[in-house]
């Protein structure tokens, strides 16, 4: 059976532990930043850093190298070359979010894909989660974790418009949701060209002027932006 410590008890490596145990994992400790972690690699086949990105390298330079022990951290803009000093590295970067452990286990279960890169280890513990691998070439990393942001986190901030938007005429974030929601299923069905809809897709540059004068000044940008991308899209599509 594989063995697994965890350096970092927060939402990913909580999780992580969490799910790791249901499929069968032995999962040895999760280490906090007031424990010594200097012998984390000691009896474990696998150390997963579940630490900030900013952390990855002082974490791991603290930790004793074992020659046998796998040394893995879980970001998506990183490769296993800033696991300097240990002879087995590896990434292996869930794409998924985890707003909390009970849910971001069950996600880490789903069959989700994990970018992975050096040790193959690390594709034994993919796997044991049913998990899919992704492999990304070295000078992709940045580009692929720019995508993974824009899924969500850019995604989340623009409903945080749509939250303050709505708020100003007297409604809730939660009448525009199946809006959202609807687009993200055309989307998966026929793809963004297929699925825009609206006055950019239509090219109505009078209700596109419309919306500009009547939003707060604040909220410009950020419409502005989601235009601008719009017709990206359109152009895009049209060239091919």
């Amino acid at each position: 059976m594989t063995t697994v410590r965890i350096i970092g008890p927060g939402r990913v490596g909580t999780s992580l532990a969490r799910a790791l145990q249901a499929a069968g994992v032995e999962v040895v400790g999760v280490l906090g930043r007031a424990d010594d972690s200097s012998f984390a690699a000691d009896g474990v086949d696998v150390l997963i850093l579940a630490v900030p990105d900013g952390a990855i390298a002082a974490v791991a330079s603290a930790v004793r190298p074992v020659a046998a022990t796998v040394v893995a951290h879980c970001s998506g803009a990183l490769g296993p070359e800033v696991l300097i000093g240990h002879e087995r590295a590896a990434a292996m970067h869930p794409l998924v979010t985890i707003p909390d452990p009970a849910i971001g286990a069950a996600r880490l279960s789903s069959g989700c894909y994990f970018a992975v890169a050096g040790d193959p280890a690390v594709s034994d513990i993919v796997a044991a989660l049913g998990g899919q691998r992704l492999t990304i070439a070295p000078d992709a990393r940045a580009r692929y974790h720019a995508a993974a942001c824009m899924a969500s986190n850019h995604l989340v901030a623009l409903l945080g418009q749509v939250e303050r938007v709505a708020a100003s005429i007297g409604l809730p974030l939660e009448v525009f949701l199946p809006l959202a929601k609807g687009a993200l299923d055309d989307v998966a069905r026929v793809g963004p060209a297929a699925a825009l809809t609206g006055p950019v897709a239509s090219e109505d540059t009078a209700t596109i002027e419309r919306h500009r004068q009547a939003l707060d000044p604040a909220e410009l940008a950020g419409y502005d932006a989601g235009v601008a991308l719009a017709r990206q899209l359109i152009s895009a599509d049209r060239e091919h």
